[in-house]
């Protein structure tokens, strides 16, 4: 294996303006104010977690720039933005074409799409002992889903940083039964997805790299595993699978609390797991922690009552999780390696997840400096 591995980092993209927010929660809100309110919710709890940089309206070409440079400085290749489209079109979009896609610089980062195509709850925050409030299904019509397709081919293929693998556009989907269930079918699903094919070659932009996430424990309600996920991926053409985040594959077996290292080698076992299982490449994916609380109303008790109100990660040093990087570069470039070598990262700013490597106050650029130790500066 020669070719140098290549790092690409999901991007959470709640930190500026959406109209749809407004309605929902009030003018000028976005997640910032639940990273602010966040409170520690039992001793050595570490929270609020404060930006660095402050908090930045993502959606500027100013703000964009700065995350571009220090991904780019630090031996990242791509973003991949969380991208959402419902019946009636796109939801937070602006950080994208706003702020990336404005950016003087965005020549140095490659960008791509994960379509987030699963149901939107108001869990902004939840409030226990509630039924969660449905705001936006994920779900769309074949209209709606060409609609997207024309969109994604309009806005941001045609872009010389857009990300391509293997010489293909690097586009994913998160929830394959959402996806299936949209579409009324396997048979149908696979249409849709041929048609954004062929859309995309029409347009003279060459191929498609369909990429599937898979996972195993449902995270956010209404989320639903898919059975014989291998035989559904070969079924729709995917070229590749990944994971968003460890803990849709390994389970959380304590609480409040769990220690990162050992909740890390669970999930390094995995990576030799689906590689095994799967019959196309495996991307393998390395999480910065866990701690969904800031999206708890936080004069609530916190105890394990599912989403968010989930265990916590800790021990989830700067140097625990270049431990991560350093093993899944082994992994990636072992004699059972696939190709081309690729690790996703959860994630850039994943704030109320507890999971960014965006700079903070506590460490600095230290996650960051942790992928240019084992993966080297980009350029």
């Amino acid at each position: 294996m020669n070719q140098k591995p290549q790092v690409a980092v999901y991007y959470f993209p709640n930190y500026h303006i959406d109209p749809r927010n407004e309605a929902w929660h009030g003018k000028g809100w976005t997640e910032w104010d639940l990273v602010k309110g966040a409170t520690p919710r039992f001793p050595g709890h570490q929270q609020p977690k404060v930006p660095m940089w402050g908090y930045l309206d993502e959606s500027k070409p100013e703000t964009a720039q700065l995350q571009i440079d220090a991904a780019a400085d630090h031996g990242i290749d791509a973003f991949i933005y969380d991208w959402y489209w419902y019946e009636d079109g796109p939801f937070l979009n602006h950080a994208l074409e706003e702020g990336f896609l404005k950016a003087p610089n965005n020549d140095r980062l490659k960008f791509s799409l994960m379509w987030a195509n699963h149901d939107w709850i108001n869990i902004f925050p939840y409030k226990r002992s509630t039924d969660h409030t449905f705001l936006q299904s994920g779900k769309v019509s074949d209209l709606a889903f060409d609609a997207a397709a024309d969109y994604m081919i309009d806005k941001y293929f045609s872009h010389a940083s857009y990300w391509r693998v293997d010489g293909g556009l690097y586009v994913s989907f998160y929830e394959l039964m959402s996806l299936i269930q949209s579409m009324g079918g396997v048979e149908q699903t696979r249409a849709a997805l041929d048609r954004l094919r062929v859309k995309t070659r029409k347009a003279g932009l060459g191929e498609i790299h369909l990429n599937a996430v898979v996972w195993g424990i449902q995270n956010l309600p209404g989320e639903q595993t898919l059975e014989n996920p291998n035989e559904m991926v070969k079924e729709f053409g995917f070229d590749s699978v990944t994971s968003y985040v460890w803990i849709h594959n390994v389970p959380m077996e304590s609480f409040p609390t769990i220690d990162y290292p050992q909740y890390a080698q669970k999930a390094e076992q995995d990576w030799y797991k689906f590689r095994e299982q799967y019959e196309i490449p495996y991307f393998p994916n390395v999480s910065m922690g866990w701690d969904s609380s800031p999206r708890t109303v936080q004069t609530d008790v916190f105890d394990q009552l599912g989403y968010p109100f989930t265990s916590v990660l800790i021990g989830n040093t700067p140097q625990a999780f270049q431990a991560s990087l350093e093993a899944v570069k082994v992994f990636l470039t072992d004699e059972e390696a696939s190709s081309p070598p690729i690790v996703t990262i959860n994630s850039w700013n994943e704030w109320t997840e507890g999971s960014y490597i965006e700079p903070d106050t506590v460490h600095g650029m230290a996650y960051l400096e942790a992928i240019k130790d084992v993966f080297g500066s980009k350029e």
